[in-house]
């Protein structure tokens, strides 16, 4: 339907994000090759600010995870509106 050319999850029944432990909306979850959970983290710095000079955290940390297998040392938690569970 939106073209995206990766795996992605529609967890309708919200068992995912209970499993890894979700607590807000949007909260990135990042695995390596062989499925290892290498990132948790926000989207970006840019909160509800000015986007322009932001440093993409997720895409740098996807990036690393691919070029080692490891995620950074560093991870910022999302910060958002927490998930309505059903």
């Amino acid at each position: 339907k939106h073209g995206f050319s990766f795996p992605y999850l529609i967890d309708a029944d919200q068992s995912v994000a209970r499993a890894y432990g979700a607590v807000c909306t949007p909260d990135f979850f990042g695995f390596s090759g062989d499925g290892l959970l290498q990132y948790r983290g926000r989207l970006d710095d840019a909160r509800m600010g000015d986007a322009s000079g932001r440093t993409p955290e997720l895409v740098n940390a996807m990036r690393r995870i691919a070029e080692t297998g490891a995620g950074p040392q560093d991870q910022t938690p999302s910060m958002g509106c927490s998930i309505k569970w059903r």
